[in-house]
């Protein structure tokens, strides 16, 4: 309706001010990580109410890029997939084939409204990473694959990120343009992390939790924790020196426009 909707752009708006006051580029995220076909029938959503919303939301992002002359860094508009299941569990996993099936009608959509990419994040499993990339190299379209970890810094399915970026790698020919890490802190990706992995450069994407505290006690807590912002910035600027391929930074769970702040602050110097 159109009070979400000017929450919405008033959202994109104040976080894209961000790359605009820091010289930056900035990628447009549509707001769509539950608009496929399993969440939308919970809902009440039938398949042509989920392409409407999502051609919507890609119409959305586009018109507050427009809107803001000020961005002078490169703007990219991405369709966001959100796994099928739970995004802090597996629960039922599919086959890559299986989640290929289940994702390329969403991809689709995307490619037709526009999207210059797409991309999969809180990704609890190899597979369903494979598959929403074999879809997209299937239809034509750039994608990004983003896994959430653990405290331990290993996949919610107990695989390692190293193992989970090769499976998909292996499954789809490094089709994947780069993989990211979402919806998990700083000090849970940095013990993974070290020496001059091959894989370790294929990450070239992070959106971290404010809060350091696990999944389940994340799904439990009754307050937001969001963290500092300061040291947050802090921590992607270490996280920096071991992620040679990091270009596209922002915040998950906790994180507001002074996360992201801290974060440009960081590292745009």
């Amino acid at each position: 309706d159109d009070v979400g909707r000017s929450l919405l752009e008033n959202y994109y708006r104040e976080h894209a001010q961000v790359a605009a006051d820091h010289g930056l580029g900035f990628v447009f995220e549509t707001p769509t990580w539950r608009s496929s076909s399993d969440w939308g029938a919970r809902l009440g959503f039938d398949q042509a109410d989920l392409d409407d919303v999502n051609r919507d939301a890609v119409t959305l992002v586009r018109g507050v890029r427009d809107s803001m002359p000020g961005l002078s860094g490169p703007t990219t508009v991405s369709g966001v997939i959100g796994p099928r299941g739970d995004g802090y569990s597996v629960g039922d996993a599919m086959t890559a084939e299986a989640a290929r099936d289940y994702h390329r009608r969403q991809v689709e959509v995307f490619a037709g409204a526009g999207c210059d990419m797409v991309s999969t994040m809180t990704t609890t499993y190899a597979a369903e990473g494979a598959g929403v990339a074999l879809a997209a190299r299937e239809v034509g379209i750039p994608v990004a694959v983003s896994f959430t970890v653990e405290t331990d810094g290993r996949l919610p399915d107990g695989s390692t990120l190293e193992d989970a970026i090769a499976a998909v790698d292996a499954a789809t020919e490094r089709y994947v343009r780069y993989f990211g890490v979402n919806c998990a802190h700083p000090d849970h990706l940095r013990p993974t992390l070290g020496g001059d992995e091959e894989w370790v450069g294929r990450i070239g994407w992070l959106r971290a939790n404010a809060s350091r505290l696990s999944h389940a006690e994340l799904d439990a807590a009754e307050t937001l924790d969001d963290g500092d912002p300061l040291e947050l910035g802090a921590q992607y600027a270490e996280l920096r020196t071991m992620l040679p391929s990091l270009t596209v930074v922002g915040g998950c769970c906790g994180t507001d426009v002074r996360h992201v702040r801290a974060i440009a602050e960081a590292l745009a110097p």
